[in-house]
């Protein structure tokens, strides 16, 4: 790695541990109902809302109740963002006039931006309307982060109660969490995206006369919208020429704010971050890193603030920071070296490479190898799914990194709020572990760890891997999931493979070359995705019931202290080693072998 780039790296990490102590301060006053003197005059506002919907905010909930608000509220949502869909040829802002988008990509894209996923299979500026945007998809950027900040709040408190058996009251976290968290952060985000030259308007796309006549390979596409190939399963492509170009238009940046801030990363361009109309500077990029990783690192000091104990929270930010290091580490060194396919034997003898900077393929010029990998293990570390850049294109090793990101559970940082209570979930499975080591009953912040609360723990641990292995099995054994795949072999796997672990992870980035946009994956991914999401809600929601009505136990001699150098290195090792044992083997048929391949024909 080159100076320049350590510096990169350490300058986003140092402003990043700046401002999680202030930042994760002020969230833990929030929800404890202290606001800070400059936001009391948000109060009528607030209290005059839940007056609106007839929600008491003094009468809080059992873990039951907190459960079912939880999935009343997400599928009232889910079945907004379908209709706006279905019917936006009929509503205003629309002044590209598009029409109603599909019932199975509407059913998939629903879903998708209500469990934080946004997955996309479409190209935003070319299928939503601007109302589609704003009021469907940007608007539950807001609530799905909101709702991951809410279950974890539910579980923290679980841990810092006793002798109880409420948990909280969600509408009242959910509508703090939005009000006082998100919306000043994206307000202050999107105007400093706006003073970069992020887009934000409501003007009519533009068509411009181009300089020069582009002419590019157009895949020939069926009537179910799978590429076409020949006899020996390569596509079929039609050699387009066009001397015009279009500049799509509309409010980006005030997406493009919480989107990053939210752990979203549904882009309003089909390009996403890598996008000039959404991400033009390096500034900006390195605005949107930040972004990413603010509220879920935050996240960690508010846990310590909330449990009494700073050292706590502390103890999980490190753990998160040395395996996204250790993951960085291996990517920026997969990509900078590039492909050694592209590499010559001189007259010499001497090996020189055609890539001398790096793997510059699919990457934007205007940030380089270390960004484009920074980016990459920010956006998969975090359930955030924006890219800016392709990582189809990857070399193999390079692609595994964004892929063995996901599939450790989306714990590493991860989504705002459901990061946190992921890491939390293997912190039980590790006093656990340890407890089971020392024949002593596990403890964990004076609570101790019994069956029922391993039983949930577990829950949350086994479905990802369940949704995935299961989704990737079916899609390579149905021709409608063969037909997606353009790249035949280890690649195609591996597309497919990202593609259910992205969707179970709630993560909704791509290797890309999937054509995934057909009633098989619409409806199998969508499936996923809302099963990915609720089905760990409600076993977390549980473990916070169970944990809040226990009595806190005092540590004894054989206590396992949580806040040691040995407590970080036993959790990394279980996140690592469950994602390991896991995935390896499906691992091996992708990317794994794909790298084997490369530097043997080489």
């Amino acid at each position: 790695m080159t100076t320049n780039g350590l510096l990169q790296i350490t300058l986003l990490m140092g402003v990043l541990f700046l401002l999680v102590k202030p930042v994760g301060e002020y969230m833990a006053r929030i929800y404890e109902g202290n606001l800070p003197t400059f936001l009391r005059w948000m109060l009528p506002g607030e209290r005059g809302f839940y007056r609106i919907c007839g929600v008491n905010p003094e009468q809080e909930m059992r873990w039951t109740d907190y459960a079912l608000a939880v999935l009343c509220f997400s599928l009232l949502g889910t079945a907004a963002v379908y209709g706006l869909q279905r019917l936006q040829g009929g509503l205003p802002l629309n002044p590209q006039e598009l029409g109603a988008v599909s019932p199975d990509s509407a059913w998939n894209t629903a879903i998708s931006f209500v469990s934080n996923t946004n997955w996309q299979g479409y190209a935003g500026e070319s299928t939503m309307s601007n109302l589609t945007q704003m009021l469907g998809l940007t608007v539950q950027n807001f609530f799905s982060a909101a709702t991951g900040m809410a279950v974890v709040i539910a579980l923290i408190r679980g841990f810092a109660r006793h002798s109880v058996e409420t948990i909280g009251n969600f509408w009242v976290d959910m509508t703090r969490s939005t009000l006082y968290i998100l919306l000043p952060l994206s307000i202050i985000l999107a105007l400093a995206l706006v003073s970069q030259g992020v887009v934000q308007t409501f003007s009519k796309n533009t068509v411009v006369q181009t300089l020069e006549t582009t002419t590019y390979d157009n895949p020939t596409l069926d009537a179910l919208g799978n590429p076409v190939k020949d006899a020996s399963g390569n596509p079929v492509t039609v050699k387009t020429s066009t001397h015009t170009q279009t500049l799509p238009l509309g409010p980006v940046a005030s997406q493009e704010a919480i989107k990053e801030l939210g752990t979203n990363g549904g882009g309003f361009f089909n390009a996403n971050s890598a996008h000039p109309y959404e991400n033009p500077t390096p500034l900006t990029n390195f605005l949107e890193m930040l972004a990413i990783l603010l509220i879920p690192a935050a996240l960690c000091i508010t846990f310590g603030k909330l449990v009494g104990d700073t050292r706590q929270g502390w103890t999980l930010l490190v753990t998160m920071s040395l395996v996204f290091l250790i993951m960085l580490a291996v990517a920026e060194y997969a990509e900078s070296p590039g492909n050694p396919a592209f590499s010559t034997l001189g007259v010499d003898q001497t090996v020189s490479s055609l890539q001398s900077g790096g793997n510059m393929e699919g990457k934007e010029t205007r940030f380089g190898i270390v960004n484009s990998a920074l980016f990459a293990t920010i956006t998969t570390t975090t359930s955030c799914g924006a890219v800016n850049a392709m990582h189809d294109s990857f070399t193999p090793l390079g692609g595994l990194i964004p892929l063995a990101n996901i599939q450790l559970g989306e714990v590493i940082f991860g989504g705002v709020g459901s990061g946190l209570y992921g890491m939390l979930i293997y912190a039980v499975i590790a006093v656990f572990i340890a407890g089971l080591m020392i024949g002593r009953t596990p403890e964990y912040l004076g609570k101790k760890i019994e069956a029922f609360d391993i039983k949930m723990a577990s829950l949350t641990i086994l479905i990802p891997p369940l949704l995935i292995l299961t989704g990737t099995a079916l899609a390579v054994m149905t021709e409608a999931g063969k037909n997606g795949i353009a790249n035949p072999g280890a690649h195609g796997f591996s597309e497919i493979l990202y593609a259910f672990s992205s969707a179970a992870g709630n993560n909704g980035s791509a290797f890309a070359g999937l054509s995934a946009n057909t009633p098989f994956y619409n409806i199998a991914l969508g499936l996923v995705m809302f099963f990915g999401r609720f089905w760990l809600l409600i076993p977390v929601l549980a473990l916070a019931g169970s944990l809040a009505g226990k009595k806190r136990i005092p540590s004894g001699a054989g206590t396992l202290p949580s806040h040691t150098p040995l407590f970080v290195l036993l959790l990394i090792g279980t996140v690592l080693l469950v994602g390991a044992l896991t995935f390896v083997p499906a691992l091996g048929l992708g990317p794994i072998v794909e790298h084997l391949t490369m530097i043997g024909a080489h």
